[in-house]
């Protein structure tokens, strides 16, 4: 199987042209691929796929295995790709997730895409679109209790996928491989949730860590970095447009007044490569 390895600000993935592959088992082979040891290394795989209602689909699977709707930073990567690899010239292109189809614009040097802006589309509030367990409404700064000892405020956004924002005066400080997995796993979240920890520094910029749902501390998050800048619209802590400051570089964010978000980062292919997995190994 021939691979591609990229990433968007240190947030890397595995990708595979499915125009010419062919991936049976992705689920388990995720796991397998993504391990920085034994396999190649990354937070997950995605894999680039034909679509009836747009230039391309991806399916993004974490590296515990488990199915993501949507990945800000890994989007990016398949708009670079499909463009650089000329599967689609189109620019603005489309990408079709399990959150929707997606509008990309690119930005090229050289003929070749560097970075790319996203329609990250509206982002959804209520409870049930988390989802939330408890009476509908918008969760803005609730107190959420880990082991009824540790207490936090917290903000639900979901941009397809779900998030969960906090606000924290000392991040350097703060201890997210603790309470990240804890917050995940909380029994509100029936299918868990991505928790990014964030220090404002004024009106139009922040900076941010992420306790990735099924793939654990990652150097980047698209879709967190666009709940983010709606979080701290909603509290009332920042403006419509943001710059995030991430592990793994800078991000863009503007919540628009047509209500969608839009995302402008870069797109890094980092190297291509061939490797034999066989159906035993994904087992």
């Amino acid at each position: 199987m021939k691979f591609t390895k990229m990433h968007g600000i240190g947030n890397d993935y595995i990708y595979v042209n499915c125009f010419e592959e062919e991936v049976t088992a992705p689920e388990k082979l995720a796991p397998i691929i993504s391990d920085r040891h034994f396999g190649v290394g990354s937070d997950g795989l995605i894999l680039i796929l034909p679509s009836a209602v747009a230039d391309c689909r991806m399916r993004i699977f974490n590296a515990d295995g488990s199915e993501a709707q949507m990945c800000g930073n890994g989007i990016r990567c398949v708009a670079k790709y499909v463009y650089d690899h000329k599967i689609t010239q189109k620019n603005p292109l489309t990408v079709e997730t399990l959150a929707g189809v997606k509008t990309i614009q690119v930005f090229t040097e050289n003929g070749r895409v560097s970075r790319a802006r996203v329609n990250m589309g509206k982002p959804g509030l209520m409870r049930s679109e988390i989802p939330m367990l408890g009476n509908e409404t918008e969760v803005i700064g609730e107190i959420l209790t880990i082991d009824k000892k540790v207490s936090f405020r917290i903000t639900c956004v979901s941009m397809g996928n779900p998030h969960g924002v906090i606000f924290v005066d000392d991040l350097d400080r703060f201890d997210i491989s603790k309470y990240g997995p804890e917050i995940e796993r909380h029994q509100v979240f029936p299918e868990r949730i991505n928790v990014h920890f964030v220090r404002i520094h004024n009106q139009k910029e922040v900076t941010m860590k992420t306790w990735e749902r099924g793939s654990g501390i990652t150097m980047a998050c698209g879709t967190g970095a666009s709940a983010v800048c709606v979080a701290g619209v909603l509290n009332k802590t920042t403006g419509r447009k943001i710059l995030a400051h991430l592990p793994g570089g800078d991000l863009e964010l503007e919540w628009a007044d047509d209500g969608n978000v839009y995302m402008t980062g870069t797109a890094t292919e980092v190297f291509t490569g061939e490797g034999i997995f066989t159906q035993k190994d994904c087992l």
